[in-house]
């Protein structure tokens, strides 16, 4: 499609996307929805926290209105806060205004259906031949034209839905959270705090500009550092429109994507709220974390990668838990629950400061020993291999190079940055060094390619299937 992608109509405001587009979309989907099936549409309206969005808004709701539209106003909400209410108050779509983890000068337009999930693209595709002016629609008159709804009151209700899903307490944990300055800022902590944990925030005083600046998932660095500081117990750190989000642990490193689908799914599956026992993640998650499905009994159906995919499997399957893509995106009906069920398990099952301490905890010393020296013996075998390819590439870049001192120059690489890449918190003198470490790193395959004849040349002689997603691990 021309304006329409997988995450709605994006663009720079005022440039890819400006006020024209939005006051045409809300025209559209305000006949559309409405005057076109002789009815009066309810559309419901969010937005995220940049200076951009209160523009848009205001285009949307005008251009919804003059279809006839009443254009119901949730101001400052999540996503899914935005698909729950079309659901909640049987409203014909929803539009959910941002850019997500971009920066305050982007922003987009998301379209949801009454379902809650992404409009169909039949739909987007008429609202698309609109804006290019391939087709007309009426203007409302007298007492047809719509009216302004201010529905705070949904955002309340949506908030209000999230802690009574819960059927537990968080008493006695301390929690910390990124609100990236979006649209968590309004939600997250009432929602934790209501659960009874101690609740630390950062980054949730919005201005318009501070969206995703150095903060929230994107910049995960700083939640790793408050959460050590403050002796916390978990931390989240959400996006800009707070669809997406990654968890750190009690020492500061950041929890992937699976282990958190993991713990959600044990946890919902021991409870009976795991829908068929299924679980759907992308085919990027890793094999010991299906082997690990495999043990607690619970099923799972990988996906292609992309969020459309994973909900477009959820919805057909009717599943209620999944994963999406390097973002780690929690979805379906259990969103912030999950990550307070997440907080609630990670301190009372997994207790240990690492593997090996927890493996102990959970099984014997002789366990986690074990589990330690494998790895040793695996950094022997494997090791060798990577330097033997590293100091390829630095004979290729330094021609006369022997072999022996290009290995010792890898092996000082991999030292440097193995020690400051590790170093808790990641310093600035360590993102520094390793910054530089990957800039000599690019500058010596740019040294390298020429005796190859050059990229294009070099990717002529790989075969078909290397690019191909099904051949990845």
């Amino acid at each position: 499609m021309k304006y329409f992608g997988t995450d709605g109509f994006r663009g720079r405001a005022n440039e890819g996307l400006d006020v024209e587009h939005a006051y045409k979309i809300g025209r559209f989907v305000g006949w559309y929805y409405g005057a076109r099936q002789a009815k009066k549409a309810r559309v419901i309206l969010g937005k995220d926290t940049r200076r951009s969005s209160y523009m848009f808004e205001s285009a949307l709701v005008s251009g919804l209105v003059a279809s006839g539209a009443d254009a119901y106003m949730l101001h400052v909400i999540p996503t899914p806060g935005v698909s729950f209410e079309v659901v909640d108050g049987a409203f014909d779509c929803g539009v959910m205004i941002t850019a997500s983890h971009n920066p305050y000068t982007d922003n987009g337009i998301k379209l949801v259906n009454r379902e809650g999930f992404k409009m169909d693209e039949d739909v987007l595709e008429l609202i698309e031949d609109y804006i290019d002016g391939k087709t007309e629609v009426p203007l409302a008159t007298g007492d047809a034209i719509g009216c302004t709804v201010d529905y705070m009151q949904g955002r309340n209700r949506y908030i209000s839905h999230l802690i009574a899903s819960c059927g537990f307490s968080l008493q006695g944990l301390k929690i910390g959270l990124d609100c990236a300055n979006g649209s968590a800022s309004s939600v997250a902590r009432p929602v934790f705090d209501a659960l009874g944990a101690e609740t630390h925030v950062i980054n949730n005083a919005p201005n318009g500009f501070n969206i995703n600046v150095d903060c929230g998932s994107t910049h995960i660095d700083q939640l790793q550092r408050f959460v050590v500081q403050n002796g916390l117990d978990v931390g989240f750190a959400y996006d800009g429109d707070a669809d997406r989000c990654l968890a750190v642990d009690e020492r500061g490193h950041v929890v992937d994507g699976d282990l958190i689908l993991y713990v959600c799914g044990c946890y919902m599956a021991k409870h009976g709220r795991l829908a068929k026992q299924t679980v759907v993640p992308t085919v990027m998650s890793n094999f010991g974390f299906f082997r690990a499905l495999d043990a607690a009994g619970i099923s799972y159906e990988k996906t292609a990668v992309g969020d459309k995919n994973v909900y477009a499997c959820m919805r057909q399957n009717g599943y209620t838990l999944g994963i999406s893509g390097a973002w780690y995106s929690i979805a379906g009906s259990f969103y912030f629950i999950a990550l307070a069920l997440f907080a609630k398990l990670i301190r009372n099952n997994m207790p240990g400061d690492s593997v090996p301490i927890y493996l102990q905890k959970r099984f014997d010393t002789k366990t986690s020993r074990l589990y330690s020296y494998a790895w040793i013996v695996y950094g022997f075998l494997y090791i060798p291999y990577q330097l033997k390819t590293v100091a390829s590439i630095i004979q290729i870049a330094i021609p006369g190079l022997n072999i022996t001192l290009a290995m010792l120059i890898g092996l000082t690489i991999a030292v440097i940055y193995t020690s400051f890449s590790g170093m808790r918190g990641m310093s600035a003198v360590g993102r520094i060094v390793c910054f530089g470490i990957y800039i000599l790193l690019i500058a010596f395959v740019l040294m390298t390619l020429p005796k190859f004849g050059g990229f294009t040349v070099m990717l002529s002689e790989l075969p078909a299937e290397y690019s191909s997603m099904g051949n990845m691990p």
